[in-house]
């Protein structure tokens, strides 16, 4: 009768790796501007290298540019791969790596022991944290620097939230170039005979502003739920529940493997067929865990697009 695909943004369809790491330093310099009065911009540029990754297809057919622009003008893309940004599951943790990252660099910055704690302890790194460190332990890092620093999450996504607004209504131009689609994804969005619905963390807002910007479609509201609408699994429960869905074969792509480790752990949601992007925000390490699992399909960017037509 047809098919279904919920589709993750970031990391599935769109590579923000750019704008999202310009924003979080914005926004990092709003909410802790005592931290950065002696940063300059050499450090920034690489706190936005570290949170950036440089895509190959198995193609070899796309790589992001050398320079992107960054808070202190042009920052120059290393060609290593995947620093930080595979732990993130929520934009806001992006602000929390920005100041993690720039206490690694500059330790007199450490405010509480606590910190030093989670630099030296908990994270078993012994000369200090490392971006591989950061990669292996976050599930356990975030909550400590949470309350370290005694932050409060609706906060930071409200800030963030509001840096990329402001910076939208500024220059929308260099806002939307910040961001690109993966290869193929346009024309696959606007071709598709598969009904699509948007399943992302991200603010909804953003999600339908670069589809309407870098793809030129329009995604009816209904079919976008972005962050505050739930987990993703109970999106997913809910979207398997809509009477005209009944009958329809039911996929889901996503990019972080824990994310789809969530779904299988629902027995409710045996019915969906679930992929892993391997040109998004995941690590080698990540792809050949999802390879042990039956349910979990690997998939390449160019049979994605295939998939959608």
């Amino acid at each position: 009768m047809g098919d279904l695909y919920a589709l993750d943004f970031d990391g599935v369809l769109c590579d923000s790796c750019g704008e999202t790491a310009i924003s979080a330093v914005k926004a990092a310099k709003v909410r802790w501007p005592d931290l950065f009065v002696t940063v300059d911009s050499s450090l920034e540029d690489w706190i936005v290298d570290q949170m950036h990754i440089v895509l190959m297809t198995s193609d070899d057919h796309f790589t992001l540019p050398n320079y992107i622009n960054g808070p202190c003008g042009l920052v120059k893309i290393a060609s290593t791969v995947p620093k930080v940004r595979p732990v993130v599951e929520t934009g806001y943790e992006t602000l929390l790596l920005v100041r993690l990252l720039l206490e690694m660099r500059i330790p007199s910055l450490r405010k509480s022991s606590f910190i030093d704690i989670c630099f030296h302890i908990m994270c078993k790194v012994a000369e200090g944290l490392t971006v591989e460190g950061i990669l292996d332990n976050w599930f356990n890092i975030k909550p400590v620097i949470m309350e370290a620093w005694s932050e409060n999450r609706d906060e930071l996504v409200d800030l963030f939230g509001k840096v990329r607004d402001e910076w939208m209504e500024k220059d929308l131009a260099t806002w939307v170039g910040a961001n690109r689609l993966y290869p193929g994804v346009s024309d696959a969005l606007k071709f598709a005979s598969s009904q699509l619905y948007i399943v992302t963390t991200k603010q909804g807002r953003f999600a339908d502003a670069l589809l309407r910007e870098l793809a030129g479609i329009t995604i009816p509201p209904e079919r976008i739920y972005g962050l505050g609408t739930g987990p993703k699994v109970e999106v997913l429960k809910k979207l398997q529940k809509q009477p005209e869905h009944q009958g329809l074969t039911l996929h889901f792509v996503e990019d972080r493997l824990a994310t789809l480790k969530n779904v299988i752990k629902e027995p409710e949601l045996d019915g969906w067929n679930l992929y892993l992007g391997d040109w998004g925000y995941n690590t080698q390490k990540e792809r050949e865990e999802a390879a042990t699992y039956s349910r979990i399909h690997l998939l390449q960017l160019s049979d994605f697009s295939k998939k959608l037509k």
